[in-house]
């Protein structure tokens, strides 16, 4: 049987990561979808600027435009970057979508305490 962590392990070979300074590129160059897969109650703190927040156990019908659950913005042709707290469950995220068909999909190492540990500003979510 395998653990969360190999899980976590195995998404994160098959999944781009980026640092925050990628991250942040990226949100200069272009527009790439930002989703913070992490819970209401952490979001609540604060979150990346421009991110769309989706928990974790929703992503997949989020992501999906065949269900009533479908969130404006997702495409599985956008170029989408997923982070949580720490990396774990952004990698899994991630991985996820690839598994619906999303070809251009990162997720953000470390997460948000990567994030504001390099200085990059939170905002409330919206």
């Amino acid at each position: 049987m395998a653990s969360a962590r190999d899980l976590v392990m195995a998404a994160r070979a098959q999944v781009e990561g980026l640092t925050p300074a990628q991250v942040a590129a990226e949100q200069e160059q272009g527009a790439p979808l930002l989703v913070d897969v992490r819970e209401p109650d952490e979001t609540a703190a604060g979150t990346i600027p421009g991110a769309t927040p989706v928990p974790r156990g929703l992503l997949e019908f989020a992501a999906d435009p065949g269900t009533p659950m479908h969130v404006e913005g997702f495409d599985a042709a956008r170029r989408v970057i997923c982070f949580c707290s720490g990396g774990g469950r952004s990698a899994l995220a991630a991985q996820s979508l690839q598994a619906l068909g999303y070809t251009d999909v990162a997720h953000l190492e470390g997460g948000v305490g990567a994030w504001t540990a390099d200085g990059r500003p939170v905002a409330p979510p919206t």
